[in-house]
């Protein structure tokens, strides 16, 4: 079974760019009953990170992602998947869709 590590970069504010979407929080509370459900053959693990309070214990990368929404070059909730980027700002479902079947090599059983 694939292992996926998903993190969500969030803050308990809403995003400036952002005021209609969900909230970060709420973001990762979605992917962390959606993704299984949708993708049993793959074993994900959620992590949560404030990027305001979690600050402690965090690795370089992490702190980079940090680095880059507090400098306007992304927007959270940032999502990644094994340390890859896959999307930031107001999450929509097709694009992580369409990351994990290209890059995981399977398909939505819900379709």
């Amino acid at each position: 079974m694939t292992k996926v590590s998903v993190i969500v970069y969030g803050a308990e504010t809403v995003c400036a760019s952002c005021v209609n979407a969900p909230s970060a929080r709420n973001t990762f509370d979605w992917l962390q009953t959606l993704l299984p459900k949708k993708y049993p053959e793959l074993d994900f693990s959620f992590t949560y990170i404030d990027i305001i309070n979690d600050v402690d214990c965090l690795t370089d990368h992490d702190e980079q992602f940090i680095e880059q929404i507090r400098n306007d070059e992304l927007f959270y909730p940032l999502i990644t998947m094994n340390d890859a980027y896959v999307a930031d700002g107001y999450i929509q479902l097709k694009p992580l869709k369409r990351y994990i079947t290209k890059t995981f090599g399977v398909t939505d059983t819900t379709d």
